[in-house]
């Protein structure tokens, strides 16, 4: 694709059609240039705009596409694909500044925000209404609720409530025309065309620019409790997660683990200590409920099968302070990781549940053939699994060279075990190149035609998940 270029009369030009200032000195260049994928090489953009306005989005996309400029919406950075950066220069546009809760309807149990809005203020004005929004990123305190609509982000409560597609009733949408459309509403029921809401949900912002969001929101549960079980070893962990909830008959709201590396990377980042912090792996597993007694009677069940199941202890964490004390370290694991090795890969994989332990088997014997060192940490309850293949005192030219072949023999064996390559981070550009690998002609090309649909002249978000 010929892409146009800015110079200074299309950056005035661009400039004459929004409030805030757009920036191009080399310090904001730089910083949007990048995400959280530690391994990506930037591709600087050659200005970056603000906007305040769905009207100022579309006067954006209608610009980009008589000069043919690439645009690149962008949340709050926190992405690991990839996603949010340029391929191709251009425009990033940045939704700091549309950052708004547009409307909080507490008889329809709706709300209603712009893109930039971080989760976590979501989930606060939820809880203050005794409401609670069930998206829950690990994310949430850092990441906007519009990079979690384009990445349909999953996060720790995805066994209860699902991924965030499953909370999104409504979209204002900027289509790449720069045409503004609405999909979906309060409705909870909508069978009127298509289901647009859910296309434009993870499609990664190259169909559409999302400028308002409507979630559902559901009755907060009135207690919760949380259990920390360490295991000796990763794998007893793991074969337990089945046996907990077969064994328990409980299923809970979060089942998280962390092998023996990342929780103890996780402790000394936060400078905090864990019982068993010397343990193979722990898990955090979660219940919520009405009722004192029954969920008393849950957590007891669960921390029960847990033990049998090769537990060397179930601690129970039953008030807000040493559940978050809990929930900070697990959430602080990634940070933990890029402050103490910033060289590392982290990966998305996703397997049915009971292949965890093969997964992870596998991909120990990975990284010990191409000579790389490896964490594993992620969602037991949902077989997401973030295993993380780290440079340590490699070269760095074997780094460059060991890191792609892993990658490849981890998704290889994923697909064999019924995976996908990601779970909740998107594909972006840093899967891109692997997708064809798992995912048939046939399908590609429907992804292909779906976009051309909706972006004919290829300008949003150009280079992510395919290539035209």
């Amino acid at each position: 694709m010929n892409y146009g270029r800015l110079n200074a009369g299309l950056i005035e030009e661009l400039q004459a059609l929004l409030k805030i200032p757009v920036k191009y000195d080399e310090e904001s260049l730089d910083r949007y240039s990048r995400d959280e994928t530690a391994e990506l090489r930037a591709v600087r953009p050659e200005v970056v705009t603000f906007p305040v306005s769905t009207q100022e989005v579309s006067e954006i996309m209608r610009f980009a596409n008589r000069h043919m400029i690439p645009v690149t919406p962008r949340g709050a950075g926190t992405g690991l694909s990839g996603g949010a950066v340029p391929s191709h220069r251009g425009i990033v546009m940045s939704f700091e500044k549309m950052n708004r809760i547009l409307e909080f309807d507490e008889a329809n149990m709706m709300i209603t925000v712009e893109p930039g809005v971080i989760t976590g203020e979501i989930q606060k004005l939820a809880d203050r209404h005794n409401l609670v929004y069930g998206g829950d990123p690990c994310s949430s305190e850092s990441s906007s609720i519009g990079g979690n609509v384009a990445e349909n982000a999953g996060g720790n409560k995805v066994m209860k409530y699902g991924p965030t597609g499953y909370h999104v009733y409504g979209l204002e949408v900027v289509l790449p025309s720069g045409e503004i459309t609405y999909f979906g509403g309060k409705r909870l029921k909508d069978v009127s065309g298509l289901d647009f809401v859910h296309l434009m949900v993870g499609s990664e912002g190259t169909l559409g620019i999302v400028t308002k969001i409507t979630l559902r929101l559901l009755p907060k549960p009135k207690y919760s409790v949380a259990l920390l079980v360490p295991y000796p070893n990763i794998d007893t962990a793991i074969a337990a997660v089945p046996r907990l909830m077969s064994g328990s008959g409980v299923v809970p709201t979060s089942l998280e683990f962390m092998d023996g590396s990342s929780i103890r990377a996780a402790c000394s980042f936060l400078n905090i200590e864990f019982p068993y912090s010397d343990a193979g792996a722990h898990l955090i597993i979660e219940v919520e409920g009405n009722s004192k007694d029954s969920i008393f009677d849950d957590y007891v069940k669960l921390g029960e099968a847990a033990i049998e199941a090769g537990g060397l202890e179930a601690f129970v964490a039953d008030n807000r302070n040493t559940r978050d004390k809990l929930w900070k370290a697990r959430k602080s694991i990634a940070e933990a990781l890029a402050a103490i090795s910033p060289v590392h890969s982290m990966e998305d994989v996703s397997v049915p549940m009971a292949n965890i332990p093969k997964l992870i088997k596998r991909s120990e014997e990975i990284a010990k053939k191409r000579g790389l060192e490896m964490i594993a940490f992620g969602h037991a309850g949902d077989g997401n699994v973030h295993v993380t293949f780290i440079k340590g005192d490699l070269p760095q030219e074997e780094w460059n060279r060991n890191l792609p072949l892993a990658e490849k023999e981890l998704f290889d064996e994923t697909t064999e075990l019924g995976g996908c390559i990601s779970g909740e981070h998107g594909i972006g550009i840093k899967r891109k190149k692997y997708l064809a690998s798992i995912v048939d002609k046939a399908q590609l090309d429907l992804i292909r035609g779906i976009k051309m649909a909706f972006d004919r002249n290829n300008i949003l978000n150009p280079g992510k998940i395919v290539d035209l």
